[in-house]
């Protein structure tokens, strides 16, 4: 019977067991398709990857993203967590302290700089294919705070309020009162899913600006139970999200602007996400999110 080799590891932490776990097929040519979504299934990750030849041979691979529940056009973890991989396995040669390589994903190509420490590969941050877009306006706050079993006034409103917004895959981004907040939400599934129900996104990114560690500017959570992620311990696509949410709000013209957020805490996987954002003229001209990987397993799966 035929078999194929994964790797797993853990993302956006440079601890193994914290962080983001992904399994990734470096060499999914040979794997009928149509079996993706029950191999997802079988690793129960957030998202599992399967890597192919790439359709422009001027891009790296072409890889597909699969969580437990469906099949993704876009992931920020799984992306950098697949070019961790294909670098540290020697898929894909490291060129000194950085090596910039692009990733063909439903979404388009994503290029994606690994950088290196001492031969190995250390840390990577993928830039957005697509510019933050913003939703249409969310469900109103106390609904969201029943949503989530939050008390009303948990959900902050005004100018801090509730927004959904996409750089690939849309999160409604949920602005929190503090840090006790964001630890009691728990998803009420019935009263979660009625809220959502019709809006341009089920998946929900809670966070607050009371973080725990003082490099962080951030703490997130993200629940998404529709497609099998009942909570996510990091999450990159919500994240440069994030970054448009944070960006079109602040004050700052011009540069890059940068925050750290962290997430998973509550899940005892603790997750780091360095967000940034290049402004020129008031408008967003680029996102990137990174971080930290490790290598976790190596196997074989027998199909």
């Amino acid at each position: 019977m035929p078999t194929f080799e994964f790797v797993t590891c853990d993302v956006f932490t440079d601890k193994r067991f914290g962080g983001n776990q992904l399994a990734v097929f470096p060499d999914a040519a040979g794997i009928e398709p149509a079996l993706y979504q029950a191999i997802a299934r079988e690793f129960n990750f957030s998202e599992t990857t399967f890597v192919l030849p790439p359709k422009n041979p001027k891009h790296t691979r072409h890889v597909r993203i699969f969580t437990p529940g469906g099949e993704l056009q876009f992931a920020g973890h799984p992306t950098v967590g697949t070019a961790f991989v294909l670098a540290s396995i020697g898929e894909v040669k490291l060129e000194g302290a950085e090596t910039t390589i692009v990733l063909e994903e439903g979404v388009g190509p994503v290029p994606v700089t690994i950088r290196s420490r001492d031969g190995q590969a250390d840390f990577a941050q993928l830039t957005v294919a697509k510019l933050p877009e913003f939703g249409p306006p969310a469900p109103p706050a106390d609904d969201l705070a029943r949503a989530l079993g939050l008390e009303p006034g948990d959900v902050l409103s005004g100018d801090l309020k509730p927004e959904a917004v996409s750089c690939g895959t849309w999160f409604l981004h949920v602005p929190l009162r503090n840090r006790a907040a964001l630890a009691n939400s728990r998803v009420q599934l019935d009263e979660f899913e009625r809220v959502l129900n019709g809006y341009i996104t089920n998946k929900v990114f809670l966070f607050c600006a009371e973080p725990e560690l003082p490099e962080s500017h951030y703490r997130a959570r993200m629940y998404a139970p529709s497609i099998g992620v009942a909570e996510d311990p990091a999450t990159g696509s919500a994240a440069v999200g994030f970054g448009g949410y944070v960006a079109k709000r602040d004050k700052r013209a011009d540069g890059t602007l940068m925050w750290r957020v962290e997430q998973g805490f509550e899940m005892g996987r603790p997750s780091i996400l360095d967000v940034e954002v290049d402004k020129k003229a008031g408008a967003i001209t680029a996102v990137r999110v990174g971080g930290n990987s490790v290598l976790v397993t190596r196997g074989k799966l027998t199909i």
